[in-house]
């Protein structure tokens, strides 16, 4: 096989490992959510991580301070992507299945090109018009596709949370296009994921205050620390190392990895019910990621 063509398909790989760790760990946060309070486990996640972030979180050698215009940035990307994003992603995980947070959360793209056209006047091409057809489409369809662990004012609530993620996920990715070209990827998320714990602390540490230690398991704790290192590190690296070799508009095509996989983990791994209805959602979600991946830059 050429050489090109090895990296390229290595990247593929890549992507789409990055892509299947983002959704099982929005599908295993719900085992945590029924364990740990949110506040508790968000500020237990990013501790976690800014320890085994340290080497990018101080600066580099000859590296360009820091301007007060990305110290706001910083801020508000963390604001919105780490503090506001856990909590809506945490919560709502809690009161709605797996399955359904996985399908919501492939409408970020969609969400993505809004936010684009409105902030950034990005042009919105029919495509475009057409992928957040199809993502609306879905989430809709998940209504009448709930669980049987929860009633559907419950489960309404926590699928709305979930699509509050989506926006905060969605303006992460919108501000981040103005940190890109000037700071490191791991970089940027080491910074972020700081500011996501000083954010979360003072709430954090009410709520650990309160927990009992003792009734949180071993299996538990462990998948505290694969969510933290798997949220803030590895996905980053993966996606960052693929995206090497792949054009990004074909990077974005893999981001269907992301629902398959909490769909996967809600059914195998936590016996969740998966239905026709189920089934259309997911592929109304997947079909507006590869429209909006697939078109021209």
């Amino acid at each position: 096989m050429p050489a090109d063509r090895r990296h390229r398909f290595s990247a593929y790989l890549l992507l789409t490992a990055s892509m299947a760790l983002v959704g099982s760990y929005v599908a295993l946060s719900k085992p945590l959510v029924a364990a740990i309070p949110v506040f508790a486990l968000a500020f237990l996640r990013f501790g976690i991580a800014a320890v085994s972030m340290l080497p990018w979180t101080l600066p580099r050698p000859h590296e360009v301070p820091l301007t007060r215009r990305e110290h706001a940035l910083f801020f508000l990307m963390s604001f919105l992507g780490n503090f506001l994003f856990s909590i809506c992603m945490l919560s709502g995980v809690r009161l709605t299945t797996a399955t359904a947070a996985g399908v919501i959360m492939a409408t970020i793209p969609a969400v993505v090109a809004i936010g684009s056209r409105l902030f950034l006047r990005e042009p919105l091409a029919a495509r475009s018009l057409a992928a957040i057809a199809l993502a609306i489409g879905g989430i809709a369809l998940l209504q009448f596709a709930r669980g049987a662990e929860g009633s559907h004012g419950t489960t309404l609530r926590g699928n709305a949370l979930i699509f509050g993620a989506v926006v905060c996920e969605a303006s992460y990715v919108i501000i981040g296009k103005r940190l890109a070209a000037t700071r490191a990827p791991l970089r940027v998320s080491a910074l972020i994921n700081l500011w996501g714990l000083a954010l979360m602390t003072p709430f954090g540490l009410w709520q650990l205050a309160r927990l009992d230690f003792g009734a949180v398991s071993a299996p538990i704790w462990a998948l505290l620390v694969f969510y933290s290192l798997a949220a803030s590190l590895f996905a980053v690296w993966l996606w960052m190392a693929g995206l090497k070799h792949v054009p990004a508009n074909h990077a974005g095509v893999f981001t269907v990895a992301l629902p398959i996989a909490a769909t996967t983990v809600g059914v195998v791994f936590l016996g969740e019910q998966f239905t026709p209805l189920h089934a259309g959602a997911l592929l109304l979600a997947s079909a507006g990621v590869v429209l909006i991946a697939t078109a021209r830059r």
